[in-house]
This record gives structure tokens, C-alpha cells and sequence, in this order.
């Protein structure tokens, strides 16, 4: 059996009981080496292989897995993150299908998630946005026509955009070119959770000066929009005293 794992955002603790049981449990573990944190692997059962998929390709990844299936051993497939966000899980559970190896998915925190608490920000605020963008620029890898960054920044609701801080200025632009202003707020979170997080809060015009002044060149996430100014939102009907519920009345009804 192989078990998909999200390691979370890069703190040991933020990984999921049931991803900390599974690793406990498993006889071999394939980890993506260059992004998370190697302290997660201290929650590895004692006699556990660890392979580093940094140093493999797909078909080396795949051939221990099914070494270890034909050796009735249980795998971890450990991603960083939330696997179903840029986790690139699609083409090993395909080919795993096709050699009728049995697998799940552990879910796990998303970078995006992590930064959202390292700045204590919600992304859905009333009256400014009610709708979290996930995407990246396009790089090396394509992004499809409707999805391009200045059709998606139209929009003006949050954005989460990965895998872009070596793109900052074309980023800027792009968001600029799509519809926010300027001015709009920004952040760059590097390494959200880990020990070594950096945060900063700047505008879209000012992201690729911020990230060169803090050295920040990968494994950052940023962050745009309104949310981030924490400005000039409505309260929550969910908790309005004059609004009900199904487990509450409003003040009004109740007078």
C-alpha cells in the first residue's frame, strides 16, 4: 500500500496526526527532499528506508515502490505542502493504477495556509473578497491561456501565487497589467512556519525591490490583495446580532 502524505508547510507540528501515524507505521518513505523540512523524518518507525526523491526521477521513485508492494512492505510518499497543489502526484498514482499497486491520499497544509497564520490574515472578508486564487506564473511549466496571471488578476479577489518569486518583476507587471492597482497590498512569506520564516508586508509595485533587500529568491509564497490591509470590511452576518441562524435567533425577533 502507498500512502500519498502532505507534510504541511515546513514546521514539524503541522503535519496531520494521521501523516505522523503513517509515517510511524511505514517500511520505506520517499520524501521530496529539497522542500521539506528533514526534522519530519524523526516521526519515521525505526528500520525505515528513506529515499530522497530529489536525487530520483519519476521512474526511479516508481520502481522502489514497487519493489517494496512486491515485498509486501508499506510506502509513504511524502509531498510538502497539501500533495494536490503542485504536487505532481497525478502522474505517480496513474502509473500505480497501471501496475494495480493499491494507494491513498493523507491530506496536508498548504504553504498558503501556513502563511495565512504566520500573518494572522483572512483571505474572505466581507465586502473586499470572498474568493482565494491559487496559481503561479507561467515558467518552465505552461499555464493554460484563460489561466494566464492577467486574466486571473482581473478578478482583484486574494490571491496565492507559488513557485513565481524568481519571476517578481513580470509578476508585478502582469498583476498591474490585469487590473490591481499599484499600491495594492502584497507579502512575500519565505519558508512559512519554519523556523527561519521571513514575512514582509509590501505593495505589488514593490515586490521585486522587497524580495532582492531580503535576499528572498525561492521558496516563498506571495500574497496579494485588499485581505492584506485588514481595512475597511463588514462584520460577519454569522455572528451579526441581527441576523439568525439555525442555531440562534436575532436580537430583533427575540425583542
Amino acid at each position: 500500500m502507498v500512502h500519498f502524505v502532505g507534510a504541511g508547510p515546513g514546521a514539524v507540528d503541522l503535519i496531520t496526526v494521521r501523516g505522523m501515524e503513517l509515517l510511524k507505521q511505514s517500511d520505506v518513505i520517499i520524501y521530496a527532499g529539497s522542500l521539506i523540512n528533514p526534522e519530519i523524518l524523526n516521526y519515521a518507525g525505526e528500520g525505515a528506508v528513506i529515499y530522497n526523491s530529489a536525487q530520483m526521477t519519476l521512474e526511479e521513485i516508481i520502481e522502489v515502490i514497487k519493489k517494496a508492494d512486491k515485498d509486501g512492505k508499506s510506502v509513504v510518499r511524502l509531498h510538502t505542502g497539501e500533495p494536490s497543489i503542485y504536487g505532481a502526484v497525478r502522474e505517480q498514482m496513474d502509473i500505480l493504477d497501471k501496475e494495480k499497486i493499491p494507494y491513498d491520499s493523507c491530506p496536508g497544509v498548504s504553504a498558503c495556509f501556513g502563511a495565512a497564520a504566520s500573518l494572522n490574515l483572512e483571505y474572505t472578508l466581507p465586502e473586499v473578497s470572498q474568493t482565494l486564487i491559487i496559481t503561479r506564473l507561467e515558467g518552465k511549466t505552461k499555464v493554460p491561456e484563460k489561466e494566464k496571471m492577467n486574466l486571473l488578476a482581473s478578478h482583484r479577489a486574494s490571491m496565492a501565487i507559488y513557485l513565481s518569486t524568481g519571476l517578481l518583476d513580470e509578476l508585478s507587471k502582469e498583476l498591474i497589467d490585469g487590473g490591481y492597482n499599484k499600491d495594492t497590498p502584497a507579502a512575500i512569506v519565505y519558508k512559512a512556519t519554519w523556523p527561519e520564516e521571513k514575512k514582509v508586508i509590501c505593495t505589488i509595485g514593490e515586490l521585486s525591490k522587497v524580495a532582492e533587500r531580503e535576499n528572498i529568491t525561492k521558496t516563498a509564497i506571495v500574497l496579494v490583495g485588499d485581505v492584506i490591509g485588514k481595512k475597511d470590511y463588514e462584520r460577519s452576518k454569522l455572528y451579526d446580532p441581527s441576523f439568525s441562524t439555525e442555531f440562534r435567533s436575532s436580537k430583533k425577533e427575540k425583542q
